[in-house]
């Protein structure tokens, strides 16, 4: 079985040249390396006390809903502004070039639960970093921060300082 870093695709020069673009869609469609990066990323958790597992659509929705089935936990998604029915929380984040806006359901994590927070990628840290100051404003504590690939050479990681972040696939890169 060849290891899960071959299953990922990497484009070079794409959206723009000197950017090496890491495609994941190529690891959903084999059965094996979709299994393998699911039980690895859930392997991450191993040993810790969590209540929910929180993920931001789209691709954190497809990495995050199988773990919190496997470990019997909920699943809280974390969507665009204007996309959940119910009253919601928002916060705004930096882009690139711009804002975006993230919501959840006010009533979606209780004061005092647990949270994993899962995606597929961190490049600089914007939306998870969002995504925590929406789970704290609720009372949750995020307790781990886990990721399939970590692109390092954008320090996303900074934006995350005092949160425990993992990735299992980890590229020196952009």
């Amino acid at each position: 079985m060849k290891k899960l870093e071959e299953y990922v695709r990497s484009i070079p020069d794409y959206p723009e040249k000197g950017i090496i673009f890491r495609d994941i869609t190529s690891v959903l469609q084999d059965k094996d390396s979709l299994r393998m990066s699911i039980d690895r990323m859930q392997a991450l958790l191993d040993g810790l006390d969590i209540d929910v597992i929180v993920g931001p659509e789209s691709r954190g929705f497809i990495f995050g809903v199988p773990i919190a089935y496997n470990l019997n936990k909920a699943f809280v998604p974390v969507r665009k502004k204007g996309k959940l029915p119910c009253e919601t929380i928002e916060t705004e984040y930096t882009l690139e070039y711009g804002t975006a806006t993230v919501e959840m359901h006010k009533d979606a994590i209780k004061p005092g639960q647990k949270v994993a927070i899962v995606d597929d990628l961190i490049a600089t840290g914007g939306t998870i970093g969002a995504i925590t100051r929406l789970v704290e404003r609720l009372g949750g504590e995020v307790v781990k921060i886990i990721f399939l690939i970590e692109l390092k050479g954008l320090n996303g990681r900074d934006k995350l300082k005092g949160y425990d972040v993992d990735a299992v696939i980890k590229y020196d890169g952009k």
